[in-house]
């Protein structure tokens, strides 16, 4: 379970990316965060890997805290949270087999990390991942060739070797095609319901937070202005996250 507590950013020019924001994430959820460009959405999803160090409060994650955690532990902890990101972040020059066994680092020492030492169960979950996103005749394709959506998979296929129980994704189709990005919010549906992985990702699309989530948070200027099941999502709910004027603009769907 992932707890925020009082949780509060506030950037070095006065600006608030969160404020006190309270909540509970539990296991197995598929949580997208809605909002308007500059509400919160990627503060919020960074602070959950401290990628972004918070202000106040605290963060709590399976009873550990995320916030007081020492570079040790900190180590531990996002060994167990997987990361997915807008623009991929793939070594572009390596293989795909390089770029998805590095989720297994986090498991090994400095050293073997620095040699590249992995073990042969590794390389069989390498294998297993790349099966389940489609891209088991790519294993040894640099990633340099491949498409957007081929790459964004790569990545889903990296946090499955990292064996990681919580996946952030930042944007990860904000730059694929409607139908890759069916494709990549099916695996990630299939990961979170088969795997029983939590899913935390932000959203520009309102369609696909009501498809595929079990829950959708919405944010406004750092506060959580809703939070609740997708079908409780309304069009007078979307109104008070994005302003009155977003279903006018446009013609009643927001997508």
């Amino acid at each position: 379970m992932i707890e925020f507590k009082n949780v509060t950013k506030t950037y070095a020019n006065g600006v608030k990316g969160l404020n006190n924001i309270s909540i509970d994430i539990q296991d197995g959820e598929f949580v997208s965060i809605i909002g308007l460009s500059g509400a919160g959405k990627s503060t919020f999803l960074r602070s959950i890997n401290r990628l972004n160090d918070i202000s106040e409060g605290e963060i709590i994650i399976d009873g550990k805290s995320l916030t007081k955690a020492n570079k040790k532990e900190l180590k531990l902890i996002r060994r167990n949270i997987g990361m997915i990101f807008q623009h991929f972040n793939l070594v572009k020059k390596m293989t795909v087999q390089k770029n998805v066994i590095s989720g297994r680092l986090g498991y090994y020492s400095t050293m073997k990390s620095i040699f590249g030492v992995f073990s042969k169960e590794d390389y069989q979950l390498v294998n297993e991942s790349l099966e389940l996103v489609g891209l088991s005749d790519k294993l040894h394709s640099r990633c340099d060739e491949l498409s957007g959506g081929q790459q964004q998979r790569v990545s889903i296929a990296r946090t499955l070797v990292q064996n990681s129980s919580i996946i952030l994704a930042d944007e990860p189709v904000a730059s694929l095609d409607p139908i890759t990005t069916e494709r990549i919010m099916d695996d990630l549906k299939r990961i979170n319901n088969e795997y029983n992985r939590t899913i935390i990702i932000n959203l520009h699309s309102v369609e696909l937070a009501r498809k595929y989530s079990t829950r959708i948070i919405g944010l406004r200027n750092g506060e959580v202005v809703f939070d609740g099941a997708a079908a409780e999502a309304t069009d007078e709910v979307l109104k008070n996250i994005y302003g009155e004027k977003i279903l006018e603009e446009a013609d009643g769907v927001l997508v």
